[in-house]
């Protein structure tokens, strides 16, 4: 399958309907990318990343950076595929650390499959490639929670406003994610590729909506990484920079509220190490495994 075909069927969203969707079509993109090519380009700063530049067909483009330690390869994926589901189907009860982590590099290649099939689009279609991959990537996100058992969706909460014990109007908030038990929200969360120009926001969100409601109901985050491309000093050479901001991170979670969980597939090191970050920003299998069943 050409690049290009790839890139119509990446486009069109109803054509990601299911997780089984996804798995397909992951496997069709790993099986071109190992052996259809132009070139593997290797991040000059961190290693483990590579740019994949298509030929001629793709217009030369390259790629997002791809981590190649998350990124599954066309010959371990049908495996991968055939065993995700019961996977995810245990997750509550999952103690085993290299099916935990199989979780985050599945989650990671299903979603770059798609991310780096619209990296093919001309760049006059930059604005709607960005879009569908972030649509994309809730949606997937939401089939992988319902695949562990716990219903979710994105929707509209309203928030009454009332005042001197009388409700005097309503509030919408559009939320990515909203898990609901008995008519009560359980956990309101934000879905995104990246924290890039978005972190303030969902800080924020969490504040205004436990004000008003006089509650305290978890507030999530879940993005896929936080790094870009970027140019070196040598010519047609390419490294990767991080988008995330730890000193807004650190900044909103002392002043303002912390949130109940970040988490990520692809996490940076200085998540894992650096005071308060760590304590907040954990893997994507943390919250699958663990986290959302003490939140509902």
């Amino acid at each position: 399958m050409k690049i290009t075909r790839l890139a119509e069927i990446a486009t069109d969203k109803t054509k990601f309907k299911t997780l089984s969707d996804f798995l397909d079509f992951a496997e069709r993109y790993l099986t071109y990318v190992a052996t259809e090519l132009q070139a593997v380009i290797i991040s000059q700063n961190e290693n483990h990343y590579h740019f994949y530049q298509y030929g001629s067909e793709g217009d030369y483009q390259i790629t997002r950076p791809i981590n190649s330690k998350l990124m599954h390869s066309a010959n371990d994926f049908p495996a991968v595929k055939k065993s995700f589901a019961k996977i995810l189907n245990n997750a509550k009860n999952l103690r085993s650390q290299k099916k935990r982590e199989s979780i985050n590099k599945t989650v990671y290649t299903l979603q770059m499959a798609v991310g780096s099939t619209l990296d093919a689009l001309p760049a006059g279609k930059s604005n709607v490639a960005r879009k569908i991959n972030g649509d994309l990537f809730e949606h997937l996100v939401h089939l992988v929670i319902r695949g562990t058992g716990i219903d979710c969706k994105s929707g509209v909460v309203k928030i009454p406003f009332v005042l001197r014990g009388k409700k005097q109007f309503q509030m919408s908030y559009q939320h990515d994610l909203i898990v609901e038990q008995d008519g009560n929200v359980k956990l309101i969360g934000s879905i995104k590729t990246s924290s890039k120009d978005r972190l303030g926001k969902i800080f924020i969100d969490k504040f205004l909506y436990s004000k008003l409601t006089d509650t305290n109901i978890p507030h999530i985050a879940v993005f896929l990484n936080d790094v870009q491309r970027k140019k070196t000093r040598q010519k047609n050479k390419y490294g990767v920079g991080s988008t995330f901001l730890p000193g807004h991170f650190r900044g909103y979670s002392i002043k303002l509220n912390p949130l109940d969980g970040v988490y990520y597939c692809d996490i940076r090191p200085n998540m894992l190490t650096e005071d308060i970050l760590k304590d907040h920003i954990r893997n994507l299998d943390h919250l699958l495994c663990e986290d959302i069943w003490k939140f509902i």
